[in-house]
């Protein structure tokens, strides 16, 4: 299945899915040196971003979020492409600074979660 959407960042990886049906704020909900969920109502508790497909709905929370993205980035802990149903000011400027593809206007909910991807940021869509 493919599913078309709108790039912020281009760019081409393939790798496995981690959904967060909650929003996410990066500034509080993920530790930038491990790489984990510390928000413990989400349902993603301590488990990685590091290296996935990180989806979630959109974006909450402080300004600092864009700078945590790129601390996570030069850790070597960020996640290899970010996928939003809206994308927002924060996540997009810390996806554009960490040079992370980043696709918005997706419908999240059909995207199965760890499965492998291919994100085609370049052109706007994931493929599963």
């Amino acid at each position: 299945m493919l599913l078309q959407g709108k790039t912020i960042v281009p760019g081409e990886i393939r790798a496995y899915t981690t959904i967060s049906l909650s929003p996410i704020s990066f500034l509080g909900d993920i530790n930038p040196k491990s790489g984990k969920i510390v928000e413990k109502n989400n349902l993603l508790f301590n488990q990685s971003i590091t290296g996935k497909v990180f989806i979630f709905p959109y974006g909450k929370g402080s300004t600092v979020g864009s700078y945590v993205i790129y601390q996570l980035h030069k850790n070597g802990m960020g996640p290899a492409a970010i996928i939003n149903h809206q994308a927002e000011a924060i996540i997009a400027v810390g996806a554009i600074i960490s040079d992370i593809p980043m696709i918005h206007k997706i419908d999240i909910e059909k995207i199965p979660n760890d499965k492998e991807v291919v994100v085609n940021a370049t052109e706007g869509y994931i493929e599963f």
